[in-house]
């Protein structure tokens, strides 16, 4: 008798290939380049990144499965993955110079970080619970070394340590419910379950409800929702500030992704019962986030209390369930970057000899003595409170419309409110920047390097223009999340 084994498509993971073989490729070229050039190994993971965004893009419309349908390649996954390989080359961009100052430019560096999107972007294609673990796991183990890599750095080695121990006690609970989840239906296959619940009426199973809150608190603690928010502020803090740039954006829409197709392919039958859990942790997230931003005085921190904050908004539109709500956290997950990412770089601008550059008062006078970044930060600032004519305001218009639309208007309320809190606690930067007195002539000017202040003027000229022409985004936005109006 003879066995057939099924034959992959492999073009259907064609981008994935691409990132890995670019990132091996990194590992190997990086030991033939001198260690006081390693800013070329940086340089070819840029360009290899630009060239699978390009690569990714051919993939819009395209419509397949593989791997026996645990792998599947959509609109949805797609946008995703865009929003990945964007914020990857932004953040290689703004680490080339930053990684010198510091003393750790390793070729290393690039290839973790391709390798930490290689496994966001298996966590949004997976159609199986087990493929969403095993692509979290490979963009978590990845993260963990990130965070750490100024190894000489006590908060760096801290907040390394302190990610890994919450991850790994986290994922324990995750496996846990993608096993209760297969004790139930029998299979871990997104389709198989919805359909296994609906033929047999398991909607209100006990032990399914069990595995529903094992899995948001698996996903919660990427996301950073409360009450999994506690270590996003060391970890934010501590890390080398590209990398917390990094972190603030990708894996948690890696995260929000993965969500998305569990809560609505997988248990969206189940509704109403994880609507009332996320209604209670989206408020919980964005009052604990901005109530306590406000009593930051150190921005990185204060960054990620609002971070914890915009993950509330974001739960938004999966709880509205509603083409409106998927769409506009698709939407806000570009704006995000866009906006926070250069928060980051100006943050690594501020950076120079005796100056760290991540506390309130380091902003003072920076309209005098660099009035572009200046200027550029309050576009970040108010696109991070929602004001228009930013992509911040277009992205929160999205959510809250479509909370508004399934009938959920306290929690508009909720969140309008904690936009008011925000705007106190980002605007103490802005005071500081226009008011403050300027530093002392003898401390060296912020001036970035080359790449540095393209990609601040990258993400700012992005920020205004989806602001002002959000049309275009919002289409693709919508279009990514046709793959869900069955379940909806």
């Amino acid at each position: 008798m003879t066995t057939v084994l099924p034959v992959p498509n492999l073009a259907a993971i064609g981008p994935e290939i691409l990132v890995t073989v670019l990132a091996c490729g990194l590992l190997l070229v990086d030991l033939f380049i001198p260690k006081d050039r390693k800013r070329a190994v940086g340089i070819l993971a840029l360009a290899g990144t630009v060239v699978t965004a390009l690569f990714t893009m051919r993939y819009w419309n395209y419509s397949a499965t593989t791997f026996s349908g645990m792998f599947v390649v959509d609109n949805f996954a797609v946008i995703f993955k865009e929003v990945f390989l964007f914020a990857t080359a932004i953040t290689i961009l703004i680490s080339l110079r930053y990684l010198e100052i510091e003393k750790v430019s390793l070729g290393e560096y690039y290839a973790l970080m391709l390798f930490c999107t290689l496994g966001m972007m298996v966590m949004v294609s997976a159609a199986d619970l087990v493929v969403i673990y095993i692509g979290l796991e490979t963009m978590a183990l990845s993260v963990y070394v990130l965070s750490g890599f100024m190894r000489f750095n006590v908060k760096s080695s801290e907040a390394a340590l302190k990610y890994f121990l919450v991850g790994v006690f986290i994922s324990g609970i995750l496996l846990y419910g993608i096993a209760l989840t297969y004790g139930v239906v029998g299979s871990t296959n997104l389709n198989a379950i919805a359909e296994t619940i609906k033929l047999k009426g398991l909607k209100d199973n006990p032990v399914l409800m069990i595995a529903m809150f094992l899995l948001a608190a698996g996903f919660g603690l990427e996301i950073a929702m409360a009450p999994f928010h506690f270590w996003a502020p060391d970890v934010y803090e501590g890390s080398p500030t590209p990398v917390t740039a990094f972190i603030s954006v990708a894996p948690k829409a890696a995260a929000f992704a993965a969500l998305i197709r569990v809560f609505v392919v997988g248990i969206g039958l189940m509704a109403p019962h994880w609507q009332v859990l996320l209604w209670v942790i989206a408020a919980l997230t964005m009052t604990i986030g901005n109530v306590t931003a406000a009593l930051q005085s150190n921005v990185k921190r204060m960054l990620a209390y609002s971070s914890i904050a915009h993950a509330g908004y974001m739960l938004l539109g999966i709880l509205a369930a509603n083409t409106t709500g998927l769409a506009g956290v698709a939407f806000y997950f570009f704006a995000y970057a866009f906006m926070n990412m250069g928060a980051f770089g100006v943050i690594i601008l501020l950076r120079r000899e005796g100056i760290v550059g991540d506390e309130v008062d380091d902003f003072k006078g920076l309209a005098h003595t660099n009035p572009m970044a200046a200027l550029l930060m309050v576009v970040f600032l108010l696109s991070l409170t929602g004001i228009p004519p930013t992509a911040g305001f277009i992205g929160k218009f999205l959510l809250f419309s479509a909370a508004i639309k399934a009938g959920f208007y306290w929690l508009v309320v909720i969140a309008v409110l904690n936009s008011v809190v925000s705007l106190f606690y980002y605007f103490r930067i802005a005071q500081a920047m226009y008011m403050g007195e300027a530093p002392d002539s003898s401390i060296p000017r912020p001036q970035g390097a080359p790449s540095l202040t393209v990609a601040i003027a990258i993400v700012g000229i992005l920020t205004l223009f989806f602001g002002i022409y959000p049309h275009h985004l919002v289409e693709l936005a919508k279009a990514s999340v046709t793959t869900f109006i069955p379940f909806l």
